[in-house]
Parts: structure tokens; sequence; C-alpha cells
């Protein structure tokens, strides 16, 4: 099987049975959603769900967290992986917003990493799901189950991120991130994947586990 014969049924797979793939992070705006994402690292949205509301509602806008201390702002995210420099990255991100963007999140992948606390993924994510831009965020899920369907070979997320938006077609490109990060969360687990409950497991170049 030809690497583009694998992801066009893989791709075809997704399409019939999960068509409308979405985030598991809850946001009501863009900035909500920068902020879901920086606390998502290394985190679960699970996590991040539970305290977003809270801390959302203290500081809704740009301006609000601008003005925050680490104080202030600590015991909303203290629940989550690395509170300390992602409070500071929170408080740092929001300034930046306010004094280099009038308050608005950008579409530009290059501007949003000039932002602290957002990396590429993190970019990709909020271009992707507030822009409609024709990007794939990996992350550690996206970034595994990529090499184990045989969608990559890459060694990095960049490597990896420029093999997918090669072959997936840019009208999928939003949700294959979504398809490919929720099959590694609850089946192409890290630890214990779920081989036996997995449609995709004719393609799979390293299973079964």
């Amino acid at each position: 099987m030809t690497r583009n014969e694998r992801y066009a049924r893989i791709l075809d797979f997704f399409r019939v049975h999960q068509p409308h793939a979405k985030t598991e992070l809850h946001y009501g705006d863009p900035f909500h959603l920068i902020v879901a994402v920086i606390l998502s690292a290394q985190c679960t949205d699970k996590r991040v769900n539970l305290v977003t509301p809270a801390l959302m509602e203290a500081f809704p806008t740009p301006q609000a967290m601008a003005g925050a201390s680490f104080e202030d702002l600590y015991p909303y995210i203290k629940t989550v992986s690395y509170p300390n420099s992602k409070t500071r990255h929170l408080i740092a991100m929001a300034q930046k917003l306010v004094a280099d963007f009038g308050s608005e999140v950008p579409s530009d992948i290059d501007a949003l990493m000039s932002l602290p606390g957002v990396g590429r993924k993190t970019a990709n994510v909020v271009a992707s799901i507030v822009y409609d831009k024709p990007v794939i965020a990996v992350d550690t899920h996206v970034f595994r189950v990529s090499h184990r369907l045989g969608l990559s070979d890459g060694k990095t997320p960049e490597a990896v991120e420029r093999d997918l938006e090669k072959h997936i077609p840019v009208a999928d490109r939003g949700d294959s991130h979504h398809w490919l990060i929720l099959h590694g969360r609850y089946i192409c687990t890290a630890h214990r994947p779920k081989c036996g409950q997995c449609a995709l497991k004719a393609w799979c170049k390293e299973g079964p586990f």
C-alpha cells in the first residue's frame, strides 16, 4: 500500500464515522481559547475545563488578565500542570495582546507564536479553530498516531506537520487534527492502546501491542 493510498483510506474512514470532530476544550471567544490551549500543555482537557470557567469570569478580557498579578491569577490555575510558569505566561501573553495587537488574538501563525507561552502547536490550534487556517497542530497524540498509522516517519513535530499537510487536503485539515488527537486520546493511547477496539488496525504499522 502506498502512502497516498493509506491516507485516502484513513481519511475516508474518519469522514464517514467522525465527520464533525471538534476540540474538547470549552471556550467562548478567541481569547478564552488561547488561554485554554496554553493551560492544556501537558495537562488534560478535562482538567482545563474545570478551571477555566472561574478563571475567565475573573479575567474575561486581555485587559483584565494583563492587569493581574501572579498572586491574583495563580490560585485559579494551581491544579493544572506547571501552574507557576503558566501563570507568568498567561499574564505576559495578555499584556502583549493589549500592547501589540489591540487586545485581539491575531490570526497569523508567526504573530501568535510571538505571544509568551504560545508555541507552534498552540498557534496552529488557535489559527485552525478560530480562523479556519489550513494548518494541523501536532501534539503528542497526533505525533504518535501519525507514526503508528504510517502517515509520517518525521522525527520532529514540525516534520510530521509537513507530512500531514502535504497529504491531507485543505478542506480536511481542520478536522484531521481532531480526528487524530481523539483517536490517540481514546483508542491509540501511549500505554495499553485499545487495538481490539481500533477500526484502523488494518492500516497500523506498529500494532497490535
